[in-house]
């Protein structure tokens, strides 16, 4: 069985994703390109009720205030350190269906990473909500695609299912929060782990470029 190829999971949601996203592609564009992009965030109440007829119940547990006011300290002091000034957005009853539904439907157009980087751009940068489908279809219209489509891709119950697909892959990878990264066995979570992660995949990619031959054997001894 061949090997499954190195990915990271992302959160539209997440600020720690938001960081690993930039850095992993201003910083490690060669890994960005190299890599498998997924989505992952927390079903409405019919895609948890979905996945749980199947005896699939996703890692989310509620923030405390506590983790929250840390979060909010930390996130911004990793934005000041790259020179980013952070917006937080107010989650008001947030729907994280119409975001990343609406990636799927701009990654068939090729435009999939072009729509993470506009949406977190409008979350953390302008503090808007991504679940509010007038700025999903906005962002679709600026990369040039059927932006009302994308903002309604929640309510399209093959995309759904698309979504589902995706949400299956989480579990079966065991991730429980986001930015996540594997390649082969090793796990990577947080942004923090970006570069552990960068180098697995750089090192994995010289092994694969090595030409074939007798490499003798281990130690180099003959």
């Amino acid at each position: 069985m061949a090997a499954k190829p190195p990915r990271w999971y992302f959160s539209l949601r997440s600020p720690y994703s938001w960081i690993a996203y930039r850095d992993l592609t201003e910083n490690h564009p060669d890994v960005a390109a190299a890599i498998e992009w997924r989505p992952y965030w927390e079903p409405d109440d019919i895609g948890q009720k979905l996945l749980a007829e199947e005896g699939i119940q996703l890692p989310y547990v509620p923030m405390s205030k506590e983790k929250h006011f840390y979060i909010l300290q930390d996130v911004r002091r990793l934005a000041t350190e790259r020179g980013l000034t952070i917006v937080w957005p107010v989650d008001r009853d947030p729907n994280w269906d119409v975001s990343h539904l609406a990636y799927l439907l701009a990654e068939d157009e090729g435009r999939g990473r072009d729509f993470i980087g506009a949406a977190y751009r409008a979350r953390w940068e302008q503090g808007l909500d991504l679940w509010d489908r007038d700025v999903i279809a906005r962002i679709g219209d600026e990369l040039g695609l059927d932006g009302r489509r994308l903002a309604n891709a929640a309510d399209d119950a093959e995309v759904r299912q698309r979504g589902l697909v995706e949400l299956r892959k989480v579990y079966r990878d065991g991730v429980f929060g986001a930015p996540f990264f594997i390649h082969r066995h090793d796990k990577f979570w947080g942004s923090d782990r970006l570069t552990g992660f960068v180098a697995a995949v750089r090192a994995g990619m010289q092994v694969d470029l090595a030409p074939a031959g007798d490499l003798g054997h281990a130690g180099g001894c003959g």
